[in-house]
């Protein structure tokens, strides 16, 4: 590796925060959340230092089966399900759980030749109106599951809109569901990560942590901190290049920065190619030398740059941290406008990434 931008993935970051999912669900198994390569993080990575979970859940059958191959062995979730018909042998072969949230979904599993049954989990509509059926439909489509020879078990599952906003709460989401599934007496799968820390009523027989493995909050008024979580990801570059700047000298494309006093800035090796947020803007908080300081102006492709004044120890080589444990990566989305769980996802292929 020769330019100087890292991914590192933290194991014992990841491994602490599953067992606090676990110390806040203590009655409950819980899928750990790994879809979109674990966030980011890499799929094999996060299996690998979640090796004892109680089970994983993703979306692509494709890397259900490398989990597989890798000898995982614990249930592994497909939370969409399977796409096609095709994907049902494979996925019983594999031993793999499947949503159903669709009537088509529950036909090709009647239509299905299976190697063995397979345990489903059916998705209920309570209130997301995304994917699921309606819930007050719950018993009709539970039942004919249950008739189903292709299926050996039944779970049901929700998603919860607005758990991770504690002016609107679960209540309306929580109520409807239990209303409709009294009597079923089926395990339930219904928390996500702000229902596991805000919402213990919900936990019920598996629980879904996904963004908190990650060490990211929730929550927009609680940091990852506050919550007990340690950053899974630092994304961490260093100063390529120096500038003098004079009074209403400009930094970057557009000339969106213009400096009131003399400056000295640095230019650090990391983009929006590479993941970073071009849409962030002068201010975005960055850590040189293990103090903070600004972005300034528009981010480059390639490149981007922060203010050196207050930082005389700075110089070419000096390390940068553009989130990880120095920095939040919250605060990195708050300042861009967006959330977390898109900075991570957004890291390009180019950057090397190394696990510790």
């Amino acid at each position: 590796m020769t330019r100087p931008i890292l991914a590192t993935i933290h194991s014992a970051a990841l491994s602490h925060n599953y067992r606090l999912a676990k110390i806040c669900a203590p009655h409950s198994l819980a899928f750990a959340v790994i879809k979109a390569n674990g966030y980011g993080h890499g799929l094999l990575p996060v299996a690998r230092a979640l090796a004892s979970a109680d089970g994983f859940a993703l979306l692509e059958i494709e890397q259900a089966v490398r989990l597989r191959e890798e000898g995982f062995a614990q249930p592994i979730l497909l939370l969409e399900g399977v796409f096609s018909p095709d994907e049902l042998p494979v996925s019983a072969d594999f031993g793999l759980h499947v949503a159903v949230h669709s009537p088509e979904q529950v036909q090709w599993l009647e239509q299905a030749a299976l190697s063995r049954p397979l345990t489903v989990c059916l998705k209920l509509n309570t209130g997301m109106n995304r994917l699921g059926f309606v819930v007050e439909e719950a018993r009709e489509w539970a039942q004919r599951l249950q008739a189903c020879p292709n299926v050996a078990g039944v779970v049901l599952m929700a998603h919860f809109a607005t758990a991770d906003e504690p002016d609107k709460g679960i209540d309306w989401q929580y109520r409807r569901f239990c209303d409709a599934v009294t009597g079923l007496e089926l395990p339930v799968c219904l928390a996500n990560s702000a229902a596991i820390i805000d919402y213990p009523a919900t936990h019920g027989d598996w629980v879904r942590p996904g963004i908190m493995l990650y060490g990211s909050s929730p929550f927009a008024d609680r940091s990852a901190s506050e919550l007990g979580l340690q950053p899974a990801m630092t994304l961490s570059s260093r100063i390529i290049g120096e500038q003098q700047l004079a009074v209403g000298a400009s930094v970057g494309y557009g000339m969106t920065f213009c400096s009131d006093r003399p400056m000295r800035i640095g230019t650090v090796a990391c983009g929006y190619a590479d993941g970073y947020p071009r849409h962030a803007p002068t201010g975005t908080p960055v850590v040189v030398c293990g103090q903070r300081t600004r972005l300034l102006g528009r981010v480059s492709m390639d490149m981007l740059a922060v203010d050196l004044t207050n930082i005389p120890t700075a110089a070419v080589g000096s390390p940068v941290e553009l989130w990880g444990s120095q920095l939040p990566i919250d605060e990195v989305a708050a300042a861009a406008g967006t959330i977390s769980y898109e900075l991570m996802c957004a890291v390009a292929s180019r950057v090397p990434v190394v696990v510790d």
